[in-house]
């Protein structure tokens, strides 16, 4: 006799939230997109993600990178604005902190010593 079986289909919610700063978090965790993406790009599977970032889900880092394939063009902009943001902040807080020129300083003083 055969059993016929349904298979409920259903869409389920990308695990992606955006915090108060704007910043996309994965799966009500602390982890970005941003990490979640660069290491899918630098050849890492979902379960090696999950693996360096325990309180991620499986489930969620597969759901990340599929909506990321899917979205390429709309994440690597995101991606971009993250990192120009990144980079305006690590030249204020050098001014801020007297350490614009640091590295130029220490470089001498390592040829003169």
């Amino acid at each position: 006799m055969l059993v016929s079986m349904t298979l409920p289909i259903v869409s389920e919610p990308v695990p992606l939230i955006t915090d108060a700063d704007g910043v996309v978090r994965v799966g009500g965790t602390r982890v970005t997109l941003d990490t979640v993406v660069e290491a899918f790009q630098e050849g890492a599977t979902a379960e090696e993600i999950v693996q360096q970032y325990a309180s991620l889900e499986l489930a969620d880092v597969y759901a990340t990178i599929s909506y990321y394939l899917r979205h390429q063009t709309e994440v690597e902009a995101y991606l971009r604005g993250r990192r120009a943001e990144a980079e305006v902040l690590r030249e204020q807080i050098g001014r801020q902190t007297g350490q614009a020129g640091l590295r130029q300083r220490l470089l001498a003083r390592r040829r003169i010593s």
